[in-house]
């Protein structure tokens, strides 16, 4: 039987475990943290439970399609909950617009900001369910190994229909003029990693996958999935070891025949590496098998990093909901702070996350579980002062925007910023969300998901193939794990379902 190594244990890895071990082959997870999940940690302190990174569930369809795949379904594991309203948007001077679960409580809000808004968000989101389709279910789970791939007529006429070589920022301001509506359409992109100027409008399916199939919650929080995923993944023989942080790639000529952690080879046929690839290859391979040097790092655009607030609140707090956006200031301010001018931002804008307003299990009784993310350009100086600065700036504008007293009914406080992502994920720059997803870095423009030298090396995770986000990283296992089984050929089956 061959066996397999996955470098990593978030969705990708655990993904690409878990159909591996359908597969018939051997799988250990090699995991350097003591929990796994990767960015999808979770820590519990004084009664409160905390989700450490990814708080948005969209795109359920992604996550049956994972678990169908081993005669399961999301419901098996978790309970989730669809949120009505799925987020709000602060647009300051107490201003707060809800937005709605459902077409038609969308469409009445629209056209009450912008006559005839109602018609022209049924026809963005008509356009968006066509993108989603093409997207989502073809050209998000090719490899993208060779351009090849997409010379047929259905991909090619698929992407002129889904406006690829248009940015999302003309594409939404086709339909919408008023800068609140704007702003709505024009938020979701901001987890792909760019203006929404150098985003192509392909990824107005964001749109669709908010605004339609809506925004959820798994209660008991987001670590649910990797719970869930574990246990799959063991249920197919997988192993996991956490604290093995992985030190070298092990390689005789163009094969990979192990790998060494501190403590121990092991020897393997094939290695699906799903951690930073920047790290992975520059830290663990030896440079005559490197796909890619520092000079082609330095020149790809990253998604930001983030400052994030983890708190305890010992009392309820007005006007939050569940997902929460702060655009009480300059949107492109900001933005240019993060890729035209990297900078420490003057004014943020700012993400809350507030889950027990939905979920009693992760604060004690009348108390809050509230997240805060500031978008941050990565690769900045982060330093215990900074964090402060900016606490007590998005602190006063809570309050103010809430019109509640918060910072004093703070008793637990933990922040997390650049040094944390590269000490515990050894993140590229210290970046949160992968590699931008711009025209230039789309499919085969992004970093290979095979290495090009070794014929047994493979790459998933959020710098490769499809991108970054949830559902992303589960196909992004899924591409690897298929291309383990193309090399050593299947033991059990053909392909993957």
């Amino acid at each position: 039987m061959s066996t397999i190594a996955v470098i990593g244990s978030g969705f990708s890895g655990l993904a690409a475990s878990t159909y591996l071990g359908k597969a018939g082959y051997d799988v250990t997870i090699f995991e350097k943290n003591d929990q796994i999940g990767g960015r999808a940690r979770e820590f519990q302190e004084n009664g409160f439970l905390f989700d450490m990174g990814p708080s948005w569930y969209w795109m359920p369809d992604a996550f049956e399609t994972f678990f169908n795949a081993f005669g399961k379904s999301a419901v098996d594991f978790y309970d989730l909950k669809q949120l009505d309203p799925g987020f709000q948007v602060f647009f300051g001077n107490k201003e707060i617009i809800p937005v709605p679960a459902g077409r038609e409580a969308l469409r009445e809000l629209f056209e009450g900001i912008e006559a005839g808004a109602a018609n022209k968000l049924d026809a963005f989101l008509e356009e968006g369910a066509f993108k989603y389709k093409v997207g989502m279910q073809n050209l998000a789970h090719k490899p993208a190994l060779s351009i090849m791939e997409f010379m047929n007529y259905e991909v090619v006429s698929g992407a002129i229909r889904t406006h690829m070589f248009r940015s999302m920022k003309s594409y939404v301001r086709r339909f919408f003029k008023d800068p609140r509506l704007v702003a709505i359409m024009e938020f979701p992109v901001l987890f792909l990693g760019a203006k929404p100027s150098n985003i192509p409008a392909l990824y107005s399916l964001m749109n669709y996958a908010a605004l339609e199939l809506g925004t959820f919650y798994p209660m008991g929080g987001m670590h649910k999935i990797v719970e869930a995923m574990q246990t799959l993944a063991v249920a197919n023989g997988v192993k996991i070891r956490t604290g093995s942080n992985v030190q070298q790639i092990v390689t005789n000529n163009q094969l990979v025949t192990g790998i060494k952690t501190q403590t121990a080879l092991f020897s393997c046929d094939a290695v699906v590496a799903t951690g930073d690839y920047h790290h992975v290859e520059q830290a663990l391979l030896d440079k005559p098998h490197r796909n890619y040097d520092n000079a082609y790092w330095d020149k790809r655009i990253m998604a930001p990093s983030s400052l994030i607030f983890y708190l305890g609140v010992s009392k309820k707090i007005k006007k939050l909901i569940h997902h929460n956006l702060f655009f009480d200031r300059d949107f492109d301010a900001h933005a240019m702070e993060i890729y035209d001018n990297p900078q420490w931002p003057k004014e943020p804008l700012f993400y809350v996350c507030c889950p027990s307003k939905t979920d009693p299990a992760v604060a004690p009784e009348g108390m809050e579980n509230v997240f805060v993310l500031i978008p941050l350009a990565p690769g900045l100086t982060d330093t215990e002062e900074l964090r402060e600065k900016y606490y007590a700036i998005i602190m006063e504008r809570l309050e103010s925007e809430c019109e509640d007293q918060i910072k004093d009914y703070v008793i637990y406080k933990r922040s997390y910023c650049i040094n944390d992502f590269v000490s515990d994920y050894n993140a590229y720059k210290g970046n949160a969300y992968g590699l931008a997803n711009t025209l230039s870095q789309t499919a085969v423009l992004k970093p290979s998901a095979r290495n090009k030298h070794l014929d047994n090396l493979f790459y998933a995770g959020q710098l490769t193939v499809p991108g970054p986000g949830v559902p992303p990283a589960l196909i992004s296992g899924k591409i690897a794990a298929q291309q383990v089984i193309n090399q050593l050929k299947p033991v059990k089956h053909e392909t993957l379902v």
